[in-house]
Parts: structure tokens; C-alpha cells; sequence
């Protein structure tokens, strides 16, 4: 699928311009394009900002009208998910031809696939899983599931910054709310979700009814693709390139990644926490320590203070041998 043609553009931004009388939003290039959406670079005339304006398909073709639905579900999520971790929305709206648009802001930076994380410090890699996981349980807690996370939709901005991007097939638990049309006018058996990343009952059809676990599976793929020091190591449905894992670590990823729901984390929330605890050293509850495995990760904990006493233990035998 193009983006739309100059003219057409041009057509749209007069149209987006002309909402509220005073020529709001101006777009510019495309920054990107899905099976939803385009997404150009636009700025708000009104505050004088960059910002990002997400327009959907034309409607037209065989599942338009859900796709269209898609993209107002997804704006609607966002609008409830006000997290650092999570690209804000600042507006919406509807083109007179009926496709809806919103208006989000600009962030600047790479998605994961891109920001070469083969060279990358364990720390930052887990830093980096961490802080989706907050993000994507901070989406649970409201019952959110987000069912397409992967490394293109993860952005990594100039300013440190970890965003979880395209939330448009995302799940809206049972709550007061209705069920999405978009969600209603989907096939029980559609497959939504990237291949390699969602989890089996996804993969199998069952897309309707994932929950907060299929996001923990995918929380789990994205933990070996970060950890892989080439793309040979990638395929989270192996063991292969686990082998050098700490164990701990080794055994989140396993949790992660159980072929049962109910094997596997709650929800993100606990995925973030035990990675913290691994990041900082403690004890994770995915992996039973033996005494050996307590007194190693005591020792590497607390290094730097074990290495200082030794010093100053070696300086007093020392002055107690030189010969006086």
C-alpha cells in the first residue's frame, strides 16, 4: 500500500486545516505507513508544534469499515493510556469522507530494529525491556492488551526515551465498556499479532480472546531478540543462544515464553518487576537458587565493597611482613 499522492496531501491538509476555522494543522512528509494508517509529520499552527497526524486508509475495499473502526479504537486507547512510555494523543477528528484521524505527538528517534542493539550493554538492553514492560502493564492494569508487540513498534528517542508505539489492534478487556466494533466485526479465527512474536494461542486463531499472558509471551521474544549478539540468535522458539544466559535471566525467558497461558507471568507489570530485581542483583521468583547461586549473586553484588576490604585486608598483611 502508497501514501497518498501529493494532491491528495495537499487536499487533506486544507481539509485538516479548515476543522476549526483557523487552519490548525499543516501536514507535511510521511514518517510512516501501516495496514491502518499514514502517519505524516504535521505542525499545529494554534500552539506552534510539531506533531504526528495518523490518517486512515481510504475506505474502500473488503474489511475497510473495521479497519477504519480500528483506527478510532485506537485513538480511544490511547487517550486512556497517559504513561511516559506511551506516545500521547492531543486531538482527533473525522474527514468528511468518514476516515478518522488523530493528532499525537511528535517523537523523534529509531525503533528497536534499528537501534543496532547487538552493541549494546546487557544493562541497557534490560533498561530498555523494563520500561516497555512498565509501560504495557500500566496498559494492563486498565485492561489493555496491546497483542502486537515487536521491535518496529518500540521507539527508542533521542532523549533516552522508550516508547510503545501502534496500539491498533490492541484488546479492550471485559470492563463497562462495549466491545469495539472494530473487535465485534472481526472473525473469531483472525490471526492478529506478527509472526515470531505473538504468542501460540494467537498464532492458532485465537486473537479474540488474548490477554494480558499473550503480551507476556511477547515480552519474552523481545527479551531473546534484545539479548541475541547476532540475528542468527533471534528465534525465541529455541533455546539456542540461551546458553550463555545468566541463569536467572535464562529462567525469566523461560516463564516468559511457556506454551501455557497460565504457566507464564500475570500480566507485564510482573515482568518488569523481575527484571528490576535482576537489574539490581536480587533474587527473581522464575528461578529457585541454590546455596551457590545466593552466595554468587551476593558476591557480585556487592563487589565493589568485598574488593575494598580484600584491598585493605592485603595492605595490613603486607605492613606486617615489611621487614622493619
Amino acid at each position: 500500500m502508497n501514501p497518498l499522492s501529493d494532491a491528495a496531501v495537499a487536499r487533506l491538509g486544507a481539509v485538516l486545516a479548515g476543522q476549526d476555522g483557523v487552519g490548525r494543522y499543516t501536514l507535511h512528509e510521511v514518517l510512516g505507513q501501516g495496514g491502518m494508517g499514514v502517519v505524516y509529520r504535521g505542525t499545529d499552527q494554534l500552539l506552534e508544534r510539531e506533531v504526528a497526524i495518523k490518517v486512515a486508509r481510504g475506505p474502500t475495499g473488503p474489511g475497510s469499515a473495521a479497519l477504519i473502526e480500528r483506527l478510532r479504537t485506537e485513538g480511544r486507547v490511547l487517550a486512556r493510556l497517559e504513561h511516559p512510555g506511551i506516545v500521547p494523543i492531543h486531538d482527533a477528528g473525522v474527514l468528511p469522507d468518514g476516515r478518522p484521524f488523530y493528532v499525537m505527538k511528535r517523537v523523534e528517534g529509531v525503533t528497536l530494529d534499528r537501534a543496532g542493539t547487538e552493541a549494546m550493554e546487557l544493562d541497557r538492553k534490560l533498561g530498555i525491556l523494563e520500561r516497555v514492560a512498565q509501560a504495557v502493564g500500566f496498559a494492563h492494569q486498565r485492561g489493555i492488551v496491546h497483542r502486537d508487540l515487536k521491535p518496529e513498534n518500540i521507539m527508542v528517542g533521542s532523549f533516552g526515551e522508550v516508547l510503545v508505539l501502534d496500539w491498533g489492534v490492541a484488546r479492550l478487556l471485559a470492563t463497562t465498556d462495549p466491545a469495539p466494533d472494530a473487535e465485534r466485526a472481526t472473525d473469531p479465527s483472525t490471526v492478529l499479532g506478527t509472526p515470531g512474536f505473538m504468542a501460540p494461542e494467537q498464532a492458532a486463531g485465537s486473537a479474540a480472546t488474548a490477554d494480558r499472558t499473550a503480551d507476556v509471551y511477547a515480552l519474552g521474544r523481545l527479551l531473546v531478540y534484545l539479548m541475541a549478539d547476532h540475528p542468527d540468535d533471534r528465534d525465541a522458539s529455541e533455546s539456542r543462544g540461551r546458553s550463555g544466559w545468566p541463569r536467572r535471566l535464562a529462567a525469566i525467558a523461560r516463564r516468559c515464553l511457556a506454551s501455557d497461558p497460565l504457566d507464564r507471568y500475570p500480566d507485564a507489570g510482573a515482568v518488569s518487576d523481575e527484571i528490576a530485581r535482576f537489574r539490581a542483583g536480587g533474587a527473581v521468583a522464575a528461578y529457585r537458587e541454590g546455596l551457590l547461586d545466593r552466595v554468587g549473586r551476593w558476591v557480585v553484588r556487592y563487589r565493589t565493597p568485598i574488593l575494598l576490604v580484600l584491598a585493605y585486608l592485603l595492605m595490613r598483611i603486607l605492613i606486617a611482613l615489611w621487614p622493619r
